[in-house]
């Protein structure tokens, strides 16, 4: 038979390769194992100012939502490269924007705030800076998800000034959806707050109060958008995982409230971290995750199965990046294998932080010239929605993942050689092959890959 495949081999070389192994992938293309969206790749970009430093270093530059050149070329040409790409306005300052819509006349800027959230006063995006927002994502093709502030209408626990208490206050935000709509703005979902959920990072609302405030903003989508179709989607609640607190708010929220269960993922540790270029060559290391996406997946799959669990932010190692790090080559071994990782796990979208902004983006910060993750655009371009199980007896350094192929018949195979010291000779084995009643039987129903593939 015909064998279509395409390959995306990655192998970084620090050191001289000095054995070769042989190896026997099986691809098993029976059945899917999971399920992507067809958008599966999504980058974030933040709200954070120039002056947003760790460690003595503050690699933000002008590249929050704020201050970002639109008129970029290079940033517009590498965002039109996915055609389309799906793009989270949303971070950490998320819960202390308000929006220049409706009764909110003052526009304050950025301030540093002692006590304040993450050092910072409240701030206003400006009915302008929307405009040009949206003028800009409409000419790209961006898929937009905004990032509401969950914050407004609640005040601090006199018995814990972490834990934020009250019902949310959402007419600001009905005020910018009113106007969104009154332009023909496209939004492809709504999620609400950032980083409230379990422990909390700058502040922490109660789950139960939580599924309350989501589906006031079902409601609210719902009443504003009467035209299903056009609806955009509700997410939530955008933080790191801990299980007590999402089935807690899984099992508060009635069927069809939320379409997407977002969580955050910062596995390596923190961007001031020596090892962290052995994490993140280290398959051992990199496999410890996959708990919390399992994790993840079974709770939505028992509590809200009709929706989905989303990747809402991951930038590997957290407060920035690593200057050293993030930005180049090597991060390449943790961010595709976390992609393939979470989508044979059954999450539907994965968002990287960032786009531009911080030592982690997928484009140079000042020049927006791209980084060597940018080559996620492959994965955008050759792996499909459908995923396929792959197996090997070989090197647990030797990682493979494979989807149907996106366009046209085939299967795609990624390959991530994590050794310093052993190529691998790799040789792909259809299950076909060793099935040769199901061969049959799929023949006939002409694959799931489509006709004359792998």
């Amino acid at each position: 038979m015909d064998v279509k495949v395409s390959l995306c081999y990655l192998v970084l070389l620090l050191f001289s390769l000095s054995s070769a192994e042989d190896v026997k992938l099986v691809v098993k293309g029976v059945t899917s194992i999971a399920i992507t969206d067809n958008n599966f790749i999504c980058a974030t970009l933040d709200w954070w100012p120039a002056n947003k430093c760790n460690y003595g270093d503050c690699p933000w530059g002008q590249t929050g939502i704020l201050n970002l050149d639109l008129n970029n070329k290079i940033l517009t040409n590498a965002i039109k490269a996915f055609n389309p790409l799906r793009i989270r306005l949303g971070g950490s300052v998320e819960d202390q924007i308000v929006y220049q819509f409706g009764k909110q006349k003052k526009c304050p800027h950025f301030k540093k705030k002692e006590g304040g959230l993450f050092g910072f006063s409240t701030v206003c995006l400006p009915k302008k800076r929307w405009d040009e927002v949206h003028d800009f994502f409409n000419k790209t093709g961006v898929k937009l998800i905004f990032g509401l502030n969950a914050l407004t209408g609640k005040k601090n626990s006199v018995e814990d000034k972490l834990n934020w208490v009250g019902n949310w206050n959402p007419k600001n935000a009905i005020s910018l959806m009113k106007y969104t709509i009154s332009k023909g703005y496209k939004i492809d979902s709504y999620e609400l707050g950032n980083e409230l959920c379990a422990e909390g990072i700058g502040a922490r609302v109660d789950s139960v109060q939580y599924a309350k405030d989501i589906t006031r903003l079902r409601h609210i989508v719902n009443l504003l958008y009467p035209d299903a179709s056009r609806r955009p989607k509700v997410l939530g609640p955008g933080g790191f995982y801990g299980k007590e607190w999402f089935q807690s708010f899984l099992l508060n929220v009635a069927p069809g409230v939320v379409d997407g269960v977002t969580h955050h993922i910062y596995n390596l540790g923190a961007g001031v971290d020596k090892d962290l270029i052995n994490k993140i060559q280290d398959p051992y290391y990199l496999s410890q995750v996959a708990e919390t996406f399992k994790s993840v997946a079974q709770a939505v799959k028992e509590f809200t199965p009709w929706a989905a669990p989303w990747v809402g932010e991951a930038g590997g190692a957290y407060n920035s990046g690593s200057k050293d790090v993030s930005h180049t080559f090597v991060n390449g071994f943790w961010y595709l294998d976390q992609l393939g990782m979470t989508s044979t796990l059954n999450h539907k979208v994965y968002c990287r932080q960032t786009l531009a902004g911080g030592n982690y983006g997928l484009l140079n910060t000042t020049t927006f010239i791209p980084n060597p993750d940018i080559m996620a655009i492959l994965w955008h371009r050759l792996m499909g929605s459908k995923v396929l199980l792959v197996s090997h007896e070989g090197s647990p350094f030797l990682r493979a993942y494979a989807h149907c192929s996106k366009k046209g018949p085939g299967v795609t195979v990624l390959l991530i050689n994590m050794s310093n010291s052993t190529t691998f000779n790799v040789s792909l084995v259809d299950d076909m092959n060793l099935y040769p009643i199901l061969k049959t039987r799929l023949e006939e129903d002409k694959r799931l890959c489509g006709k004359n593939t792998i």
